[in-house]
């Protein structure tokens, strides 16, 4: 392995080594290389794996050409590792709030870290073997573990073997990069590639960045029982989301015990005794000088686009990754992109959905477009906060006249009794109309509430019939029906009022 895939996968302990005995195993023999491909793969992350495995399942010829760790991002130092370590944050926060329902843990909550550590190494070799190199072989796809980089517009040289392509993918990914921060480089700081590699649960963490990555971390590590400081340069946290919204999640992760330094200014790094590392920052006027014992940078994020060759295959990109039009063609039109390497939206599920319109155009002539997916997606704070389509500054943005509905989940029943009641569900429409153009929920499961709206949004159903549609009770769920229920009340005009008075009183 590499430095960098040292770093990743450590400890060297039973799982990891049943990690990598599936995603980079050591003892592949590469295989011949066929005459000729319908599709050569060069990375094995989210977007190529969907790639490889749609197209081989299609009957096509696929090469799929990785250097690290097959499944890539997602599985090894993203979805799969913060999900796990998230979850027992959450067991630990249970715990803790377990008094409010008449349950009393006389100990109070001690978390061993080293344990819930290790259970997402477990959790994560146990769900490897969807991403192997194994079972990618076994569809019939010739996979090369090795450097990939295009010789031509039609060849990439894989592991020293040249591979001849009818059309190809770029599915190679981003990776965290570190911001001009003054003192950065001369300490040692975590990234999430990095930071799940952690055995010991550090006393004093600082957080760089309240986007989602840093929000998660700051509050599962908060949970575990360090002590938090949480930088942001912009006011608040999750700047993207709705004010209302984020700032829900901003007070339960206050009560959680993050500190938020936001609107920080002159950030300062440097070396402390003890192998510690000193900040200093400005936040509202105030100087702060702080000790932490491990710095996390979750801010910064560089497409992996360096010796791949694209200069040769007449592939433009910049310093953003590839560049794409609607169908993901690059400017080889016989090459393709999808996922973060082009993608503004750097989700797993994104790359997935844009796998398949690389499969239907690259392969079946089809002209299926990016910018039709209707893409949602989730931080998974507690509670989480989900958003899909405009948020109303976007709206506003374009010129677009809305009509918004929100509804508090003080106001739903299993919210309340769930002892989740602080959170809220709103909805913008095309104001006169119920055509749903965005929606933001905040709620212990948003992540899949949001679906809901999606499906509505995708098939272009309406608040309508979202009202007429039949919610179990009690579930959080309810909260989108009464969404639909206060569209349909602004049906009823004073006039339409008036008139149904007067027949009812006729009918009397």
């Amino acid at each position: 392995m590499t430095e960098m895939e040292k770093d990743i996968i450590s400890p060297w302990d039973a799982h990891n080594q049943q990690l990598v005995s599936h995603v980079h195993p050591p003892d592949w023999q590469n295989p011949k290389p066929a005459s000729r491909y319908n599709l050569v793969v060069i990375g094995a992350g989210t977007a190529g794996l969907v790639c490889a495995a749609g197209a081989a399942g299609l009957g096509a010829k696929v090469a799929l050409i990785e250097r690290h760790l097959m499944g890539g991002d997602c599985l090894n130092v993203g979805c799969v590792p913060s999900k796990a370590v998230i979850r027992a944050a959450r067991a630990a926060a249970a715990v803790r709030d377990a008094g409010a329902f008449g349950v009393r843990v006389p100990e109070g909550v001690t978390v061993d870290f080293g344990q819930a550590m290790e259970r997402m190494r477990r959790l994560r070799a146990a769900i490897a073997p969807h991403d192997s190199v194994q079972r990618f072989s076994g569809l019939g796809i010739d996979v090369f573990i090795g450097e990939g980089r295009f010789v031509d517009g039609h060849t990439v040289e894989a592991a020293g073997e040249r591979l001849n392509f009818k059309k190809a993918v770029i599915a190679t990914g981003a990776r965290a990069a570190a911001p001009p921060i003054r003192g950065l480089q001369d300490i040692s700081y975590l990234t999430n590639e990095t930071v799940f590699s952690l055995t010991e649960l550090p006393k004093r963490l600082a957080v760089i960045g309240a986007g989602p990555v840093g929000c998660e971390m700051a509050q599962a590590f908060a949970r575990f029982g360090s002590q938090v400081l949480l930088l942001e340069t912009l006011h608040g946290i999750l700047p993207r989301e709705d004010a209302d919204a984020s700032g829900i999640v901003l007070e339960s992760m206050q009560k959680d015990g993050v500190k938020l330094l936001c609107c920080g200014k002159d950030l300062k790094l440097g070396r402390a005794d003890g192998g510690k590392i000193r900040l200093t920052v400005e936040s509202h006027g105030k100087q702060y000088d702080e000790v932490v014992d491990q710095l996390l940078v979750a801010v910064g994020r560089a497409p992996n686009v360096e010796n791949l060759g694209l200069e040769k295959a007449g592939v433009t990109f910049n310093k953003k990754g590839v560049q794409v039009n609607d169908r993901l063609q690059t400017s080889q039109p016989d090459i393709y992109a999808a996922g973060d390497i082009c993608s503004p939206y750097q989700f797993t599920h994104a790359a997935d959905f844009m796998a398949r319109i690389v499969i239907r155009n690259a392969l079946f002539f089809g002209r299926a477009t990016a910018s039709a997916l209707t893409i949602p997606w989730c931080t998974y704070t507690e509670p989480e906060i989900a958003h899909v389509g405009l948020y109303e500054k976007q709206a506003q943005e374009q010129g677009l006249a809305i009509d918004t509905f929100t509804r508090e989940l003080r106001e739903v029943d299993r919210a309340i009794l769930e002892g989740h009641a602080k959170g809220l569900a709103r909805v913008h429409v095309r104001k006169g109309t119920d055509k749903i153009v965005g929606a933001t929920i905040v709620a212990a499961n948003a992540g899949d509430l949001i679906s809901e709206i999606t499906l509505a949004m995708t098939h272009k159903l309406g608040l309508g019939r979202i009202a007429n549609t039949i919610h179990p009770y009690p579930t959080q769920a309810e909260v989108i029906r009464q969404l639909g229920d206060a569209y349909n009340r602004t049906r009823l005009t004073p006039l339409a009022k008036f008139l149904f008075s007067r027949l009812m009183a006729w009918r009397r």
